[in-house]
């Protein structure tokens, strides 16, 4: 899923007069100037799922800063020269290839971790987009990346984090290791929590909005048809039809939505099929709760939507 913000890091200089005047929330950036207090570490997380799991392993020993604000979409990042030059001086940034081109292009492979490399990635959508003429992403990976959404996977990135962690911070080394141990723990137990739930189900098919859910269709063995690959696509009729064909055939009830995305091509495919619509977060922002709240409130629109029994 690419950004239509994947520009060159050439371009990006060319704009930086611009950028240097262009508040946080005129960039869809969170404010990450405060610097680190108390001579801690500072850990930069990209967007919310990552900066969930920095707080959850940092614990006390560091400083945690997300650059994506709540309420923004991830892949619509753009970062000024401030930005920039604070992930040149962090002491670790925390991201995921593919999700953000600005970021992709400004970090420093010596002190930034791609959540990506610590566990096994699938595919990227099944579907190829039909629009033709469309140009090809520069920061196009053949992995999706969206492996927060499941825990198990997670949980394997928090392991990592806490040794990436106590490498950049020998001092709070054990600190670092014992967090990241409960917070893999934690995301066992959801793992488990989402395997029970969803094991007897009416149907295993779910439509979603754009293809988020791979790597939970993969963990708990649903089959996940997105109308788009990436939320900034608009679907051609001919996807839409070929969506609308297979809900009707295998009976699906409910459309996916999400909250940062509009909502009104799933409704209008949710009404031609006969189904209705529900919001299942992707949690590319901050929710209400928390990552495991919010995980959980998916769990529950997943056992009724698919008629789940567990």
């Amino acid at each position: 899923m690419m950004s239509g913000f994947s520009r060159s890091w050439a371009g990006g200089l060319l704009a930086a007069a611009t950028l240097l005047t262009t508040t946080a929330c005129g960039s869809g950036t969170a404010d990450t100037s405060a610097g680190s207090e108390g001579g801690k570490p500072e850990v930069i997380a990209a967007f919310y799922p990552l900066q969930w799991l920095s707080e959850q392993v940092g614990g006390s020993d560091t400083q945690v800063s997300v650059l994506t604000a709540p309420g923004v979409e991830p892949h619509d990042l753009e970062l000024g020269i401030q930005q920039v030059t604070q992930l040149k001086n962090a002491a670790l940034t925390v991201y995921i290839k593919g999700i953000q081109p600005a970021v992709d292009d400004a970090v420093d492979p010596e002190t930034s971790f791609d959540a990506a490399t610590a566990v096994q990635t699938i595919p990227a959508g099944e579907h190829a987009e039909e629009e033709e003429g469309e140009e090809a992403h520069e920061h196009e990976v053949a992995y999706d990346p969206h492996i927060w959404l499941d825990p198990a996977r997670l949980a394997t990135v928090a392991t990592k984090l806490g040794e990436r962690l106590a490498a950049a911070d020998p001092a709070h080394a054990q600190g670092y290791k014992d967090r990241a141990a409960r917070t893999a723990a934690t995301l066992g137990a959801l793992d488990q929590e989402f395997a029970k739930g969803l094991g007897t189900c009416r149907t295993k098919t779910m439509v979603t909005a754009h293809e988020a859910f791979g790597y939970l269709a993969d963990r708990y063995r649903l089959k996940q048809v997105g109308i788009t690959l990436d939320p900034e696509t608009e679907p051609s009729p001919t996807r839409l039809s070929e969506v609308g064909k297979l809900a009707k055939a295998e009976g699906v009830t409910t459309i996916f939505t999400e909250s940062l995305v509009s909502p009104k091509v799933a409704e209008v495919l949710a009404s031609q099929v006969g189904a209705k619509t529900a919001v299942l977060d992707p949690l590319e922002s901050k929710p209400s709760g928390d990552y495991v709240s919010a995980m959980r409130d998916n769990l529950k629109t997943l056992q009724t939507a698919l008629g789940c029994t567990s």
